[in-house]
Parts: C-alpha cells; structure tokens; sequence
C-alpha cells in the first residue's frame, strides 16, 4: 500500500515544537505528505488512531547486535567494563554468521516493538567467516532502517590490548574492508535505508594509526566515524597512562570530533571535552542503562545539551543492558538527569526528543525524526487506552506512564509492527534459531 492515512490520534507529538489534538496523518509512497484535521486520502488504506498518542519512530544511536545472544551471562553480571569484556571474548569468538544473523534479526524485533524504526549497529569483531552484510540481511528482513558501523580490533592482549589475540585483524585488511562495504552497501541519498559508518572499537582494542587511518578514509568515502569514548574511570586511565592525554583531546589529537563524528557513551568527559564536541559539533550516544548496568556513571547530559552537543540515545549491547528497549532508554535518561541534577533537569518531552530528533541530528538524517510534510513516513502508534496509561493525565508524556510497546510501527510508510505482533518476519522461527544458536554457544 503506497497510501496510508493515520485518523483521529489523540495525540500526534510532531517533535517540530507542535502537539496536535485529534490529528490525522496522510503518507504517499514512504513520506508525510500531510499533518492536519479532517484531511482526505481517496484509495488510501486508513489506520484508525482514535485512543492513542502518535510519534515519531524511535531511533537508536548505538548497538552491538550480536550481543543479543550473550544476554545475563552469569560470570560477567556484576563485572565493571574490562572485566566484563574479558568475560565475553571467549564466547563471542565462537560467533558464526548465522549467529550473528540471527542475533541481529532477534535485537532490530525486540527494538521495533519498543517502537525504534531506525538502529545504527556496532559490529566490530568477525571470528569464523561473520561480515557485515550478515547484519544488513538481518535490517532487510526486519524492515528498520539500518546504520551498520564496520568496527574493529587490531591490538590484542600481547600488543598491550584488551582483547584476545583470536578475536584482533590485520589493519590493512581492516581499511580494505571497510572500503568495501561501503561501496557495496552505503546509500547517501535521501530516504536512505542504509547507511555504512567506520567504527574503529575504542582506543583500547586499536592503534592511533588505524584511529587516524579510518578517519581519513570515512571522510574521503563521504561516510560518518564512530567509537566509544570516555565510557568509564578505566577508559580515562587507559588513556592517560597509554597516550598521555585524556580521551577528548586523544579524539582530537587523531581527527575523531566533527559534525561527522558521534561517540558512544561519553560518561566521563570533563567540561573542556563538553566545550570541544559543542564547538566541533561532535554526536554523543548516550546509553544510561548499559551505564548504570556496568557501574559506569551517569552521563553528564544536562551540561552536554546546555553546551549545544549533539545527544541521541542507544541501548547499547544486550550483554550490558540486557533488554532493547529505546521507550526505557528515554525514560531512565530522564531519571538520571533528574537524580544527578535535580527534578526539573529534564522532562519527559526533552527525553523523548532525544530518542527521535536528537537520534537524527547525531546520526546525520535529517529526513526522519520528525511528523511533518517531506519527512520520511517513520511512525509509532501508542495506545493509551490500556493498564500502563490508566489514570494518566496526560498520555502524550509517554516515558512517564506508558505504554512501552508499540501498537503499529511503520518505517518508510510501510508496516513493521501491527497490533503489537510483527508482520515482516515470523518471529517464532527467528526465537527458534535463536535457541538453536544459544544452545550451541552455551554448550
């Protein structure tokens, strides 16, 4: 159906400034054509809205899929981050493509019933065969729009790095590849649903000369970095023990800040390195329950967006987070703000627009994100008639009462999710190679 007309929402949370009472939604060919009252589709197939709040799709700035299948591992549940790492490598080196596939198609449908319908992906260790495109097939079934980063390790544990030698590559081979899939792969028009990024893992799995060299290739390939920085106390003292600086001025030092840039986490940056990625124009992916899971802090927010950086929110991995759910994320960024500053240091509103125009602007699109005419028809249907919202006075501020699944989910005006069941993969044979591959990695 290349016509929709969503009808009669209680609420339509455009993220353009506006809230529109009982508004209708008219999509043509994967875009909003329309925003209003009383608006006429002929022939358009029509979605009654009447008893929900409408949104934009939710989208999340950092991932690691593969992840999905080393959820609550015992040995590393209350490990901080190193220690946690070095827990999972052993397991993740027996990840094969189908692992990884099936992982992928397991964490974009848990995603998009929490109503995401865009997920960039970190994937940055291949053992046994896995390529990127083993992702990409996965965003192609599923039906989100897909932002996989090409990562990479390159320094092991006999270079002074943190991972297994098993699990590190060769640099060369490293750039060759990430060369390639974006020529295969990478779509920088608009509407796009791919989109390739190169994401070196973090300064303690890689060289300054791969941190360097990918930068320069991503520029020259017109594609955006990203990494994880900052992400801990250990992260900070890596780095001032390994490079005599802190992690900011590392970045800096190495070409990684820019308005092509977004590192994930961010939690310890001090004021100078808030002041640097405000001036550069630097993207930061905040996960606030990976942070909490992992011991790791919480993100100085409040002061990143009064100094103008650019903030989206990520679940992060299904090993530190456990779930994949961007509503939450939204939510538990709202909580921490407010515990770390106070109870006006965030709404419900600003946290929501983290977790759609915010995820835009640090993802570089600025053709989702928000319900209005040209946009891309990405949207969330909340209902607001059930238990999670009753009693509720106000059922737009979603991340405050509910509900945290979504109704229906389209992406590109085409559906993902409806009456809460996914309609673009059969979800009980993806949990049954799920199963299948946990099994398998358990034994």
């Amino acid at each position: 159906m290349t016509e929709l007309l969503i009808r009669g929402a209680d609420h339509v949370l455009t993220m353009d400034g506006s809230a529109l009472t009982g508004a209708d939604i008219h999509v043509s060919h994967g875009v909003i054509v329309a925003v209003g009252h009383a608006l006429d589709a002929p022939g358009a197939e029509v979605v009654n809205a009447t008893g929900t709040v409408v949104t934009p799709g939710l989208i999340n700035t950092h991932h690691h899929f593969y992840q999905t299948l080393t959820r609550a591992v015992p040995a590393g549940q209350d490990a901080l981050l190193f220690g946690w790492l070095k827990t999972l490598y052993p397991i993740w080196e027996r990840f094969t493509p189908k692992d990884v596939r099936v992982a992928t198609t397991l964490g974009l449908a848990e995603l998009a019933l929490s109503g995401c319908t865009t997920s960039s992906d970190h994937l940055y260790l291949f053992p046994n065969g896995v390529r990127l495109s083993d992702t990409i097939e996965a965003a192609r079934e599923v039906g989100l729009r897909f932002h996989p980063t090409r990562g990479s390790m390159s320094i092991g544990e006999k270079d002074g790095g943190l991972p297994p030698d098993s699990l590190v590559e060769d640099e060369a081979a490293i750039l060759k590849d990430c060369a390639d899939v974006i020529d295969a792969f990478h779509d920088p028009g608009p509407g796009a649903m791919v989109r390739v990024g190169v994401a070196p893992c973090s300064p303690f799995s890689v060289s300054r000369e791969l941190m360097r060299d990918a930068a320069i290739l991503a520029r020259e390939k017109g594609v955006r970095l990203h990494t994880h920085l900052a992400e801990n106390d250990e992260d900070v003292r890596f780095s001032l023990e390994r490079f005599g600086c802190r992690p900011g001025q590392y970045a800096e030092d190495l070409g990684w800040v820019g308005p092509d840039v977004w590192h994930a986490h961010s939690v310890k940056l001090d004021p100078s390195e808030i002041a640097l990625f405000a001036r550069t124009g630097t993207g930061v992916a905040h996960c606030p329950c990976s942070n909490c899971r992992l011991g790791s802090g919480i993100a100085p927010v409040r002061a990143m967006r009064d100094a103008g950086v650019p903030v989206g929110l990520g679940v992060d991995g299904s090993a530190s987070n456990d779930q994949a759910s961007l509503i939450a994320e939204a939510r538990q960024a709202m909580l921490l703000q407010r515990v770390a500053n106070g109870a006006d240091a965030m709404s419900a509103g600003e946290a929501l627009m983290l977790a759609t125009r915010g995820g835009a602007e640090v993802l570089g699109r600025d053709d989702i994100g928000v319900i209005a005419q040209g946009f891309r028809a990405d949207i969330a249907i909340w209902d607001v008639s059930g238990i999670e919202s009753a009693g509720s006075w106000d059922p737009a501020a979603l991340v405050l009462a509910g509900p945290s699944a979504v109704r229906d989910l389209f992406v590109d005006g085409r559906a993902v999710v409806r009456d809460r069941h996914l309609v673009t993969i059969d979800a009980d044979r993806a949990l049954s190679d799920g199963r299948t591959s946990l099994a398998r990695l358990m034994a």
